[in-house]
């Protein structure tokens, strides 16, 4: 048995998804059907006490060029995102995170999205850490994260799991 549940629970007896292509020759036609839920609230597996998402903005303190772009970039995001909870700059690593970073939390599904690709056009030199808030700090920042950029190894020693062992 597989590790992961079903991501097909609820839809069984549901009629078969159509196999016709789109006039652009390459996707399938998708019959309309109910606006998902997750556009609008975080998955139930989410920690109701905490913000959705972490993003952790890594730069190279050492490098000048990085270190300026992230500066400019720590300040844009401010201007372009007031309404996120922004952290300082660090020059060195912290926690978990092998360097130099500064951290962005979104609060709902459209400020995620805005910001994840917001990022993926604007982070020039720097690489992202994206990560959920789950409550189980470990599987958050290694198995349920993801990057924009070039990833990078974290000291999991301070990260716990709330997972049996």
């Amino acid at each position: 048995m597989s590790q992961w549940p079903s991501l097909l629970a609820g839809y069984e007896g549901a009629e078969p998804l159509p196999t016709t292509i789109n006039p652009d020759g390459k996707s399938l036609y998708n019959p309309p059907g109910p606006r998902s839920a997750a556009y609008d609230e975080f998955p139930k597996q989410f920690s109701p006490s905490k913000n959705g998402f972490d993003f952790h903005i890594y730069y190279m303190a050492a490098v000048a060029a990085q270190a300026q772009y992230a500066k400019e970039l720590h300040e844009r995001v401010r201007r372009e995102f007031p309404e996120l909870r922004i952290y300082r700059l660090w020059d060195k690593p912290i926690g978990p995170h092998p360097t130099a970073m500064f951290e962005v939390n979104t609060f709902n599904p459209h400020q995620t999205g805005a910001l994840f690709s917001w990022l993926v056009v604007n982070r020039g030199p720097c690489d992202v850490l994206v990560h959920p808030n789950t409550g189980d700090a470990l599987r958050d920042h290694t198995e349920l994260a993801t990057w924009i950029g070039r990833t990078w190894p974290l000291y999991e020693e301070g990260l716990f799991s709330t997972r049996p062992s």
